[in-house]
């Protein structure tokens, strides 16, 4: 099946409709011409009058929504759908599902901030939760693959924007709650609003899993859901015994009076919580508890999400992390199984929120013995200017290196016996936006690089 109606005025072939969206940065009404000559036979707009017939609507983009909801929701609506949210874990907590559901036979999709992921099948994605006509036409191509589940990580942009119109999930997950994007919400509570509103959105059993241990879990325990809540003290999941290596992590839990214990070859506290975020998810689906924990020696870990390489007896982390708390999250994880030096390089991107910047520097110094600050994606900002906000936070044993490159040498090169190097906020970005160009740049292929030059037989 396939959408009737385009946004894209390059998507348009013969005979389609074209619907004029109006954006930030874009008026889809500008367009109109070369959609016709693509042979566009209907137009819709919210002014103007043109050669093919001309539909006028108050708000197109609510007619598009309107119309997507009525015409196509009914195709896909009998897919499980679950939604995750949360500042940090939505990437890892979807892969593993999507990894789970696949051992398990289950026909199933993921989506989210690394791709769309159905039945074997893969497309890159732009956002982490795409505009609603883009989002209604993935659940479509899952729906003709056969797909019977599908999990999506739920963005705060998408929830405050309404991307998600319509859409109703029979499982919802949070994370946690850290500061991010408080250049689009303005305030915490703001950024709290949106993903709460996800919880809203429930159908059937109402399934909501929640980390019970984070200061805002409250604020999504919802009356008239089924709330799980994971937890080290008080919950539902209770985690108990965690033992860190860098080859991963072990620990013991209980769940309905039986206790459990498991390997996950992830490290890192955060990832108990993903972990059995996703495994108490699937379980509701209808899955032993013991039949999912036999699946994790499979499991691995998305790309970018402490993601290990090995140079002799050091271990090089590459890692996603670019707010506070995840930064916070992986060097404390490093703490618990280093046996020599821990190394950092860090940076923050440009034309996003300012005010996290020398909290991450402040972080990254305090769980580090050194600190090498560079560039990540400046964007339009000037570069140095965003070393500078970094830098107001800083202390003890750092250094700047703008080049990214040479900054991951440097790290490299001061590797001794037993030390970790952590080369944080890219994670599985295989580019560099500087200014509005985007340059192929994979921090993995650096290391790689680097190793094979100064390793000799």
């Amino acid at each position: 099946m396939e959408i009737d109606l385009k946004t894209d005025s390059r998507k348009v072939k013969p005979g389609d409709t074209f619907i004029a969206i109006r954006n930030v940065n874009r008026d889809g009404h500008d367009y109109i011409p070369q959609a016709i000559k693509n042979g566009a036979t209907k137009v819709i707009v919210e002014e103007g009058n043109y050669d093919v017939e001309t539909i006028v609507v108050e708000d197109t983009r609510a007619y598009l929504k309107d119309y997507l909801y009525k015409h196509y929701y009914p195709y896909f609506k009998d897919m499980k759908l679950i939604g995750v949210t949360g500042t940090n874990g939505k990437t890892t907590i979807g892969y593993m599902m999507y990894q789970m559901m696949t051992m398990l036979d289950i026909p199933c999709a993921y989506m989210g901030t690394i791709g769309f992921y159905y039945c074997g099948n893969f497309i890159k994605m732009v956002n982490t939760t795409p505009d609603v006509d883009v989002l209604y036409e993935y659940f479509i191509k899952a729906k003709d693959a056969g797909c019977k589940v599908l999990v999506m990580e739920v963005s705060s942009h998408a929830l405050a924007k309404d991307r998600i119109y319509g859409l109703e999930f029979d499982e919802v997950a949070f994370t946690n709650l850290t500061q991010d994007h408080l250049d689009f919400h303005k305030t915490l509570e703001n950024y709290a609003n949106a993903k709460q509103l996800l919880f809203k959105k429930t159908r059937g059993k109402k399934i909501a899993v929640i980390n019970g241990d984070d200061p805002h879990a409250l604020h999504f325990e919802l009356e008239g859901n089924q709330n799980l809540l994971i937890s080290d003290q008080k919950g539902d999941v209770l985690i108990q015994n965690i033992e860190f290596s860098h080859l991963g992590t072990t620990f013991t839990f209980k769940y309905q009076e039986k206790e459990y214990q498991t390997h996950i070859q992830m490290v890192g506290r955060y990832n108990v919580y993903n972990y059995l975020t996703a495994m108490l998810l699937i379980h509701e689906l209808g899955y032993e508890i013991n039949t999912i924990l036999a699946l994790n020696t499979k499991l691995k870990a998305p790309k970018g999400r402490m993601e290990l390489i090995v140079c002799g007896t050091n271990g090089i982390f590459v890692d996603y992390a670019h707010t506070p708390d995840a930064t916070l999250n992986v060097l404390e994880s490093a703490q618990e199984f280093k046996k020599g030096k821990i190394i950092t390089i860090i940076g923050c991107g440009g034309d996003r929120d300012t005010t996290k910047r020398p909290i991450m520097g402040e972080i990254a110094c305090k769980h580090s013995d050194h600190v090498i600050i560079t560039d990540d994606n400046p964007r339009t900002e000037d570069p140095q200017k965003i070393i500078n906000d970094i830098l107001k936070g800083v202390s003890g044993d750092y250094e700047v290196i703008n080049d990214r490159h040479l900054a991951i040498a440097k790290g490299m090169s001061l590797l001794k016996e037993n030390d970790i190097l952590m080369i944080l906020g890219k994670g599985h970005e295989d580019y560099q936006i500087i200014g509005t160009e985007k340059i192929h740049f994979s921090d993995q292929e650096e290391v790689e690089k680097y190793i094979r030059e100064h390793t000799h037989d």
